[in-house]
């Protein structure tokens, strides 16, 4: 129940932040830490780079066993221009699951992100390609990615 405050409380502070800011985009993506999500990303500032950040939610169901990923991350923008930039960010994302007998599971993750994001500056389509190495309870896995697309408004 903790974790679900927490969890709400962080998706409703940003999305406040999110709301006076600019550069706001929705993308969907593949790979990355939600598996295959539906993301929110925005700029903390008024500039279209900078430190930002981003939620989203993904996950799948097979067999009875499904599986919810909400990625939370914070993220900065650098480019030399107003359209493409190198992404870095951190973030974590909390897990959710059914076993499909009845059984609930849960658990979270860290993760780090370093690619290319092109991003027009007076909004249209956008996209990103990066890796993103995933870390947890004795796990590491240095060479996970994905790309996503999406819509900066």
């Amino acid at each position: 129940m903790k974790k679900l405050f927490i969890l709400i409380t962080t998706v409703f502070a940003l999305t406040q932040i999110a709301s006076a800011q600019s550069a706001k985009s929705v993308y969907f993506e593949l790979g990355g830490p939600g598996l295959a999500s539906i993301n929110f990303d925005t700029r903390f500032s008024a500039k279209e780079g900078g430190l930002g950040g981003k939620v989203g939610v993904g996950g799948f169901t097979v067999d009875g066993v499904g599986i919810v990923f909400i990625p939370i991350a914070v993220n900065y923008l650098l480019g030399k221009d107003s359209r493409n930039y190198f992404e870095m960010g951190i973030g974590v994302t909390p897990v959710l699951g059914s076993d499909g007998d009845g059984g609930n599971f849960s658990g979270t993750f860290g993760h780090l992100n370093f690619g290319y994001r092109l991003q027009p500056e007076n909004g249209g389509f956008t996209f990103r390609a990066f890796i993103t190495p995933i870390f947890g309870n004795g796990f590491f896995v240095p060479y996970y990615g994905g790309v996503s697309f999406g819509y900066k408004f």
